[in-house]
């Protein structure tokens, strides 16, 4: 019984190192190549950089209003998947709605330098408020739309640097909990370097938030959308998609458009 219980706490250290060691390559899945210019791809539309603190230069694409424009700018924060390609349908359709949307990729993604961490997700939200502010649009301007993983990144902003309105579009209370969900006999709340605490910087937000989530979300619990929902200190909407999946088409385009659409309107925009 002795040798045993120690094989099985050697085995459970080695699963841990492993886990500690390569976590980063299991939270975060870059899509690292370069889309190229978006001007071919949107009339009107631009390829910017954004220059970090820590001194990085990330390509982003500026999206311009299709319509009349709002005078509002849309920071998008993207989950931890793909590149900004195969979201340019989406910042599309949020730009039919009148508003100019800043689509960013993280360090690593989308040809872009680094490798992404939760702090340096952090640093290159904090890059994009500062363009936009730069060319125009103060956060009274600029609503913040999470997606995923985004959506900690677009709560610990907003602690911060304070929006005219939030978004959240499948949030979580913390990377911790999601990974317990999915990994119940793994000790992950010990072992994760990065946590993206939600629910500890929400309290700190006054702008308005809407939440979206799916209720077939294989990804995401439900339960934790819904619990981000209620410590909302200002939850301006809540809606519950019956049978979405984490990544449904219906994230895809103008259902999601709308909302902003009618967070801009809620927040006086």
């Amino acid at each position: 019984m002795v040798v045993l219980g120690g094989l099985v706490l050697f085995v459970v250290g080695v699963v841990g190192l492993v886990v500690w060691l390569g976590q980063r390559s299991l939270i975060y899945y870059p899509d690292r190549s370069d889309p190229g210019p978006v001007a071919a791809r949107v009339p009107g539309a631009q390829d910017v950089t954004l220059t970090t603190a820590d001194g990085l230069q990330l390509s982003a694409w500026l999206i311009t209003p299709a319509h009349d424009s709002r005078n509002v700018a849309v920071l998008f924060l993207p989950g931890n998947g793909g590149n900004r390609l195969g979201r340019l349908g989406l910042a599309q359709a949020i730009s039919a709605q009148g508003f100019t949307v800043l689509q960013l990729d993280y360090r690593g993604y989308g040809g872009n330098p680094g490798d992404p961490t939760e702090d340096g997700l952090n640093l290159d939200a904090q890059a994009g408020v500062s363009y936009l502010e730069s060319h125009g649009f103060p956060l009274s301007r600029v609503l913040y739309v999470g997606e995923s993983i985004g959506t900690g990144v677009a709560v610990r902003l907003a602690a911060s640097e304070e929006p005219a309105g939030v978004l959240l579009r499948s949030p979580y209370t913390s990377l911790a909990d999601v990974a317990s969900a999915q990994v119940p006999w793994l000790p992950v709340r010990w072992l994760l370097r990065d946590r993206f605490e939600l629910m500890t910087y929400l309290p700190r937000v006054t702008a308005p938030i809407t939440v979206l989530y799916g209720t077939a979300d294989s990804i995401i619990p439900p339960s934790q959308s819904a619990a981000v929902a209620a410590a909302a200190p200002s939850l301006a909407h809540l809606e519950v998609v019956d049978g979405a999946d984490h990544n449904d088409d219906i994230w895809a385009g103008t259902y999601v458009a709308q909302q902003i659409s009618d967070l801009a309107d809620a927040a006086g925009l």
